[in-house]
């Protein structure tokens, strides 16, 4: 019992210390940490189990400099020495964005364990800054996805070169009710 109450706490710690980063050190991410960000990708949940996903990963500075010009808003990219860019095949499910959304979260809750920052840049509904492209038909372009593949979102990754304070857990109850729209959780 005692071990699943601190297993309990460093889970809600993970939670609270998860933050987004958007400056990295200049210091490539280890190969073993990449591949536990992406052990931690596949342990997502999907529907029926389908995992639609593709992730990838790229530690290429000039193609993530690339990268970093598919939107306003991708400047993260510019210091980041790892991106993963996170698609899912829409031909196999209708819930392609809520698959590769978790996903998505589950690195992001990774990378905090591993003591690695991280930034979701969107991709999913937006405009390209250069061109009249949308930003996910720059993105496949650029890394060779097939049509089928959708993007979600490149999620910039490395050391923090910043420092932000872990979140408040409290909880906003003015945004929960219980049972009916209104109705305070006591």
């Amino acid at each position: 019992m005692e071990n699943l109450k601190t297993l309990y706490m460093e889970l809600f710690e993970v939670f609270q210390r998860r933050r987004s980063i958007r400056r990295f050190e200049d210091r490539p991410v280890e190969k073993e940490k990449i591949l536990r960000l992406l052990e931690a990708a596949f342990l997502a949940p999907s529907g029926r189990n389908i995992r639609p996903w593709h992730f990838v990963v790229i530690t290429d500075r000039d193609i993530i400099r690339k990268l970093a010009d598919a939107k306003s808003g991708a400047r993260p990219l510019t210091t980041a020495p790892l991106a993963i860019v996170v698609a899912a095949d829409e031909d196999t499910t209708d819930i392609w964005i809520e698959d590769s959304s978790i996903a998505a979260d589950h690195i992001h809750l990774a990378a905090t364990d591993l003591g690695l920052g991280s930034c979701w840049i969107q991709i999913r509904g937006r405009q390209n800054i250069q061109s009249d492209q949308t930003a996910e038909q720059y993105v496949r372009q650029l890394v060779g996805l097939p049509e089928c593949f959708r993007i979600t979102c490149i999620i910039a990754v490395g050391y923090p070169a910043e420092h932000k304070p872990p979140h408040d857990p409290r909880i906003e109850f003015d945004k929960v009710s219980l049972n009916h729209y209104g109705n305070p959780l006591d």
